[in-house]
């Protein structure tokens, strides 16, 4: 199976890919080929495809021999690092991920799996994970080339079923389950016949209320984020009767990994009160804020509210282990008298229930964008609009 050029492979064009990561794309385009049975086009596509993962796929990076797709085919890809989570995710026994792609997934799932079939419609692409599969040295990985729905039709049961369907349609962007391709909605009785659990990725500003109406069986739903952004979201589906789903919020970044578990019907049930601003401000985590557990962080840390729909969280004594950003508050200011404070000119800009955005508010006031200093923009426990000035614990 090879449809991309093997010239790829080529040491003299490795070694040109390489040298040329930083330099200019269109210079490099307008120079030529510099080798003969290969264009400068297949060359760009290596040096941006590379260049494009650096951070993402740091494993790939560094790795000689690694082939890459057009950037389309690496949009939509996980990170090496949300990958590795999600075998923890995973039955023992053979994968099938119906929606192959660029195959980051996979080669993580493949140390855990026994065998793992990357279904792909695109030869091309198939042939490209292939070749990265024998450079990353994994052999259980088996590529079939075609129509996945037919694959699992006719295929035994198995252990797992993965996928992570494409969210685009006629080249526009779509967010729904029912709308991407292939329709997990529609399939997820099949699934379920041929998986003893299925595995769903999902676009991060998807509705997880909505998206449990339209799924059944889900016995846990992962929102991922990434160093405070949140990335992913994984609906795990299993042959049983659930009681009740568990959300579990993973806060990753390169040197820990803190899971957070919550479920909605306690969180409907918890009756919070407001407070006045403390000592300390705490800003929950991208994670938390898609959960939407408001009131159940107050019941699992000693943090109150400062207002029902002012997402932050106060404490005279600070909190270990909050789920996302500690601050120290300097200064409390009313709004009305944030023009005659001498408050900082420097300074990031967080509005929470505040009816001006950040941009607009730093227009208005002359502030400069960064430094150390934040200051939070809200509406506290009697509906006052307040600037909190604070700066990150």
């Amino acid at each position: 199976m090879s449809d991309f050029n093997p010239e790829l492979l080529n040491p003299k064009v490795q070694d040109f890919i390489q040298k040329n990561l930083k330099t200019d794309l269109t210079k490099i385009i307008l120079k030529g080929s510099p080798l003969l049975n290969i264009s400068i086009q297949e060359i760009a596509i290596q040096i941006d495809g590379k260049n494009r993962i650096e951070k993402k796929l740091p494993t790939w990076f560094k790795t000689d021999g690694i082939l890459f797709p057009p950037k389309v085919n690496l949009e939509q890809s996980s990170s090496e690092i949300t990958a590795t989570y999600k075998t923890k995710l995973i039955n023992n026994g053979d994968l099938i991920d119906l929606t192959g792609g660029f195959g980051v997934d996979d080669m993580a799932f493949a140390d855990k799996a026994k065998n793992v079939f990357h279904c792909e419609i695109d030869a091309n692409l198939s042939a490209i994970v292939a070749q990265n599969a024998k450079v990353l040295g994994k052999s259980n990985v088996k590529f079939v080339i075609g129509d996945s729905q037919k694959f699992i039709e006719k295929t035994h049961k198995v252990a797992n079923i993965y996928v992570d369907p494409s969210r685009r349609q006629n080249s526009q962007r779509v967010f729904m389950l029912k709308d991407c391709e292939p329709n997990v909605v529609e399939n997820q009785v099949l699934y379920l016949k041929k998986a003893d659990k299925v595995i769903i990725k999902a676009a991060p500003m998807l509705d997880i209320s909505a998206a449990l109406k339209e799924l059944k069986r889900v016995s846990e739903v992962h929102i991922i984020s990434l160093n405070g952004e949140c990335k992913e979201l994984i609906f795990v589906l299993e042959n049983k009767e659930i009681s009740e789903t568990k959300i579990i919020c993973a806060l990753i970044n390169q040197h820990q990994e803190n899971i957070f578990q919550f479920n909605y019907s306690e969180e409907k049930s918890i009756q919070n009160q407001s407070f006045a601003i403390q000592k300390y401000l705490y800003e929950p985590d991208a994670a938390i804020l898609k959960g939407g557990f408001f009131k159940s962080l107050t019941q699992k840390f000693d943090v109150k509210k400062l207002n029902p729909n002012t997402h932050l969280y106060t404490s005279q004594e600070i909190t270990k282990n909050f789920p996302g950003k500690t601050f120290q508050v300097i200064q409390q200011i009313p709004f009305n008298n944030f023009s005659s404070a001498k408050a900082t000119k420097k300074a990031n800009v967080v509005t929470r229930n505040f009816d001006l955005k950040p941009e607009e508010i730093k227009k208005q006031f002359k502030i400069k964008d960064g430094g150390e200093d934040f200051l939070f923009f809200i509406t506290d426990f009697k509906e006052q609009k307040q600037v909190i000035w604070a700066k990150k614990v």
